[in-house]
């Protein structure tokens, strides 16, 4: 991928001024889903401050997300030097974030189902709506996820054969880029499925909601399909980027459309708006996805980065 004649992406590193970088894909990952991790406490925190009191098990995701993320962090520091050790430590991280998000599901499913149980399909569909998202927390388990394919190096490139430096190894029917895709394209999903049923409360009366909504299933459909294509095409990545782009737009605007909405007249901030009102970082899960998706894309690969950086050293 050449972006001008000083600025390279290839599948052995960025090239900058005829200068190979040592950034590998796995790395702009692994940092995205640490940043993930500590913003998803942040947005649980806001989330949950709308009842007014926060329960026990309600902070588990507000401290784990901002703490797993500065573990990660520090994970990646240490990598240089003690390459196992940061492996171990941040493989424990990516299955705690794992678990948290699988309990969340779980106790938001708990709340939303009265011990009566659900009832008529009716009484189901306003509870699933108007409940707490159940969605939403499985956004720790799909970040998990994908640190743990970040995790991995791939040997032979897109061969499917995940290794883990000097600890174990094991096999996908799938490349890393084709993984990398599928699970992007299912958060996509679960984001557009949380914004639906987030903005059917209010019965998609306002036409800006079916922006994202539209665009999500264009961006859910696109990038599944691509992970699920063995030899894309040009065109398919063209597409795909596409895709990708207009959910980082999407995400923009609709972070300003509920900033606007969280605002009194004469734009003056009120906190209790912002926390009662339209969730404001809520837009930018499908900035993020586009984000995550396009780092996805980029032909870097760890291996045959190894490999020239071994090579150079050998001169």
């Amino acid at each position: 991928m050449i972006l001008n004649s000083h600025w390279q992406i290839t599948e052995t590193g960025i090239v900058l001024a005829g200068r190979r970088l040592g950034i590998t894909r796995g790395q702009i990952m692994m940092l995205m889903v640490a940043l993930n991790l500590a913003f998803l406490g942040l947005d649980i925190y806001l989330a949950h401050a709308m009842n007014g009191t926060i329960r026990p098990n309600e902070m588990i995701p507000i401290v784990f997300g901002p703490t797993a993320g500065l573990v990660l962090l520090i994970a990646g520091a240490i990598s240089l030097r003690r390459r196992t050790t940061a492996i171990l430590l941040a493989f424990a991280v990516l299955a705690a974030s794992i678990v948290v998000g699988l309990l969340g599901a779980y106790f938001h499913v708990a709340r939303a189902i009265p011990p009566s149980g659900p009832g008529t399909p009716d009484v189901a569909l306003a509870l699933l709506v108007f409940a707490p998202p159940i969605i939403g927390p499985l956004t720790f388990s799909l970040v998990g996820v994908l640190g743990v394919i970040a995790a991995t190096v791939e040997d032979p490139p897109d061969s499917g054969r995940m290794v883990v430096p000097g600890l174990f190894s094991w096999r996908v029917p799938f490349s890393k880029t084709r993984q990398y895709c599928i699970w992007v394209g299912l958060g996509i999903l679960a984001t557009l499925l949380s914004s639906v049923l987030d903005h059917g409360r209010f019965n998609f009366e306002n036409l800006w909601v079916w922006l994202p909504t539209l665009v999500g299933v264009f961006a859910t459909v696109a990038m599944i399909a691509y992970g699920m294509l063995e030899k894309p095409s040009r065109s398919d990545t063209i597409t795909v980027i596409a895709a990708m782009i207009a959910l980082i737009i999407v995400g923009l605007i609709g972070f300003l459309l509920h900033v606007q909405a969280g605002l009194a007249t004469r734009n003056i901030i009120v906190p209790e708006r912002f926390l009662r009102g339209a969730p404001f970082l809520a837009p930018m899960l499908f900035a993020d996805m586009g984000a995550l998706g396009l780092i996805a894309l980029l032909p870097m690969r760890e291996a045959r980065m190894r490999a020239a950086t071994e090579k150079e050293a050998g001169r």
